[in-house]
């Protein structure tokens, strides 16, 4: 077994540290989810963490970690006899991305239930982490369906596996944290609301503290052994102060001023429901805890809020998160005072090994400027901006306020990875039919396997009530459900376009339909044309916030290459189907349809939208044409693509009510909703 590196070696990230430790003393807090770029010592730090944990009695023998002062009643191995147990290290447990079903909760053997009716039951991660640590790196990219699972046992602290009226549970509290790089797509909101605490993380751009990073890890990488003998020392003392701090936990007070300052930062922070306010007094009960104190005070609640209250803030995937700290300053000193306590909060409890609970440090500020200016990307002297493709470039437009647009699904049955747009063959969703498994069976359609089973029962001498069922007889359930897609926006950023107040309708409209694919689990791309070229301003990714970002700054002006958008966005699918050849495409092209610049430039647009016909690629084109005279140019260029063309008004109306659907199946030409 490899030698984990110190936790107390970690340089710097004292909020994650205090994060991490205030859940090892009480893991009532709920977990903690920690955000940031990558190489930050998140997993690091949370593999350290396993370490520190102090050590758990169980039943010798149970698969469940059944503590044996208090076993539980209903374990699939009890009833437990009292008497035999042992010690051993807390577990940490690691949940794969891409672990499936069964290896989350734990599988029956249905084949053995059928026939025998006996429960056989081999258990899961969730039992292997029952009183430890269940770890999730990348939790953002965690499929819906288990993120859905791991809720359920983390809201009621147990486990049931239900498989055609056989049920087995058992008792499954975990100390859940997760990490994870917001690059890459954010969290449900129902799961970000079930990490009791939040930690954002970014690498020191201190020079010292750079090195110290550099030549601790290769020290540690020269001789793993002998690096953690160096941190021993320290080592034992953090997992002393744990353990003394968990005794204390229970003599801590928290008086009804601390409770006050508690409900009226939640409150004047319009935080949803009342969990931030439960997180809170625990959270704010375990730093006076940790710090050696029977009494919580000011400083302990303004930390606890700074770590609870940031990802309960967040309205929306394209909302930072965050906490405006004097805000916070003037509400606690508005409600303090109360038992005793200094609402001023200047005394700073002992930070320890795991970090100081006083205020986080600010995060590294973008340098300050004309935010026009800064997403130019040419500029000539006195800061005026250079012509691209022979016009004058204009600065950014702002983008409207986003509006509930319809669904826009790809056509047919698809195979691609969970999600909530177009329909797909999945493990969960509506029972469609049944087939022989391929593998293991996940789940049972149980009429199909009587079916199967039944005529052979006098052929294998059935004398009983009970059905004889063989391994050829099972049948698993095909099912239908909602997968994601990747939604690659094609943006025309051209002179035509260059309209501000029309460019702010169009980029409005684009950020409604990029909330639209946060909220229906989808990848998104985003490739623009303007001047004489195009590019891909970013590359497919789940994060449809760094899109919103993106399209936010994004500058117009110029002739209009619509062939050259057309055809990035080919080899950008093109790319994409060999990286991930199950994630069907839908391709939505915003422009006014008009083709400028070069040789034979309508030729050349008609050609290239022809490449997708003749692939099935699924489209939408959404026509920004405005003005008393309309030449029908978008809805032309729908007809070459195979898709559809829909104004910007009609992105709003209920008319487009499915507007993919058919799209192949039509003969090609323009299809205008009504």
């Amino acid at each position: 077994m490899s030698t984990p590196f110190p936790f107390t070696a970690v340089v710097g990230q004292d909020d994650l540290r205090l994060a991490l430790l205030l859940n090892a003393v009480s893991p009532a807090v709920g977990g903690v989810l920690v955000r940031g770029e990558k190489g930050t010592a998140k997993s690091t730090a949370v593999r350290a963490l396993s370490a520190l944990m102090p050590e758990v009695d169980v039943v010798s023998g149970c698969r469940f970690s059944c503590d044996p002062d208090a076993p539980d009643p209903g374990c699939p191995d009890g009833p437990h006899e009292p008497g035999a147990f042992a010690s051993r290290p807390a577990r940490m447990v690691e949940l794969p991305v891409g672990a499936s079903e069964d290896r989350l909760v734990g599988a029956l053997d249905i084949e053995r239930a059928l026939a025998e009716g006996v429960k056989a039951f081999e258990p899961g991660l969730l039992a292997d982490a029952h009183r430890g640590i269940l770890y999730v790196d990348e939790v953002n990219l965690l499929h819906d369906h288990l993120v859905d699972l791991l809720l359920d046992a983390a809201a009621m602290g147990a486990s049931y596996v239900e498989r055609e009226g056989v049920s087995v549970r058992h008792a499954s509290k975990f100390l859940l944290v997760g990490t994870m790089n917001p690059e890459e797509g954010e969290l449900r909101p129902q799961l970000l609301d079930r990490f009791g605490l939040t930690v954002e993380v970014a690498a020191s751009r201190e020079p010292d503290q750079r090195v110290e990073v550099v030549r601790r890890r290769l020290a540690y990488d020269d001789d793993p052994a002998g690096f953690a003998t160096r941190w021993a020392g320290e080592e034992a003392a953090v997992r002393a102060r744990i353990v003394a701090a968990r005794e204390l936990l229970p003599s801590v007070r928290l008086g009804d001023g601390a409770l006050r300052q508690i409900a009226a930062t939640c409150a004047a922070f319009e935080v949803d429901g009342m969990r931030a306010d439960i997180v809170m007094a625990r959270t704010a009960t375990a730093l006076a805890a940790w710090a050696g104190r029977t009494e919580v005070l000011a400083e302990d609640v303004r930390q606890a809020a700074l770590l609870a209250l940031p990802h309960r803030r967040r309205r929306n995937p394209f909302d930072a998160p965050g906490l405006d700290e004097d805000k916070l300053d003037e509400t606690l000193e508005e409600f303090g005072g109360s038992d005793g306590q200094d609402g001023d909060g200047d005394d700073d409890p002992d930070p320890g090994p795991g970090g100081g609970p006083g205020g986080q440090p600010e995060p590294d500020d973008a340098p300050q400027g004309d935010g026009d200016a800064a997403a130019r990307p040419e500029a000539g002297e006195g800061g005026e901006p250079q012509p691209s493709g022979g016009a004058g470039e204009q600065s950014p437009a702002r983008a409207a306020e986003p509006f509930r647009t319809k669904v826009l699904s790809v056509p047919g049955l698809g195979e691609g990875a969970a999600g909530r747009r177009s329909r797909a063959r999945t493990e969960h969703g509506r029972t469609i039919g049944a087939r022989r498994p391929r593998g293991a069976l996940t789940k049972l359609h149980l009429a199909a396997t009587v079916q199967a089973a039944a005529p052979h029962q006098r052929a294998r001498g059935r004398s009983g009530p009970g059905l004889v069922v063989r391994r050829d007889d099972l049948r698993q359930a095909s099912r239908e459900g909602r997968e994601g897609n990747l939604v690659l926006f094609v943006v025309d950023a051209s002179g035509s376009m260059a309209a501000r107040q029309r460019m702010s309708a169009v980029k409005g409209a684009v950020l409604s339909l990029l909330l639209d694919a946060y909220q229906r689990r989808d990848k998104v791309g985003l490739v623009t044309f303007r001047g004489s070229a195009a590019e891909v301003a970013l590359p497919p990714t789940s994060s449809v916030d760094a899109a919103a970002v993106r399209l936010e700054s994004l500058p117009t002006g110029g002739r209009t290459p619509l062939a050259a958008g057309l055809l990035k966005a080919h080899e950008v699918l093109r790319v994409e189907r060999l990286r991930d050849p199950a994630r069907r495409p839908l391709m939505v092209v915003v422009t006014d349809g008009r083709a400028t610049g070069g040789p034979e430039p309508v030729a050349l647009a008609t050609r290239a939208a022809r490449l997708f016909a003749a692939e099935g690629t699924a489209s939408v084109v959404v026509d920004c044409e405005s003005g008393p005279v309309r030449l029908g140019l978008a809805g032309r260029l729908a007809g070459e693509l195979g898709g559809t063309a829909v104004t910007l008004d009609e992105l709003r109306a209920d008319s487009i009510a499915g507007l993919v659907k058919d799209v192949q199946g039509s003969r090609p030409g323009s299809r205008r909703v009504a």
